[in-house]
């Protein structure tokens, strides 16, 4: 199962309905990293050390700093943008089966949209 981050912009109760979903998901929000207003890079730069993939509503500026880690060969483990005015509980019906269908790794270097 997928290790996932969410940013601090993520909805708290997209946060809880996951966690309430599946139990054993392995999520960890920014705020509890203390990293709470830090930018872009620095939030990419965590979920890489931790092997996690980034959940964002940051649908405007995330993706230039995510590729600039991959083009300098850093690690970068996968970014999934939520694309506003989804429901909530198709969000997590989303990044549930991403998280139990996908392999470690899968995601890499990727930047992908929340529902495809």
């Amino acid at each position: 199962m997928l290790r996932l981050a969410a940013d601090e912009n993520v909805d708290g109760r997209i946060v809880r309905g996951l966690r309430r979903r599946n139990p054993w998901l392995d999520i960890a929000r920014v705020q509890e990293a203390e990293l709470e207003g830090a930018d872009d890079p620095t939030v990419l730069d965590w979920a890489a050390r931790e092997g996690r993939i980034l959940i964002t509503h940051d649908i405007a500026t995330i993706s230039s700093p995510a590729y600039k880690r991959v083009l300098a060969g850093l690690p970068m483990p996968g970014v999934f943008k939520i694309r506003p005015q989804i429901p909530r509980a198709r969000i997590i019906e989303e990044i549930l089966l991403l998280a139990e269908a996908s392999e470690e790794g899968e995601w890499e270097g990727l930047v992908v949209y929340i529902p495809f």
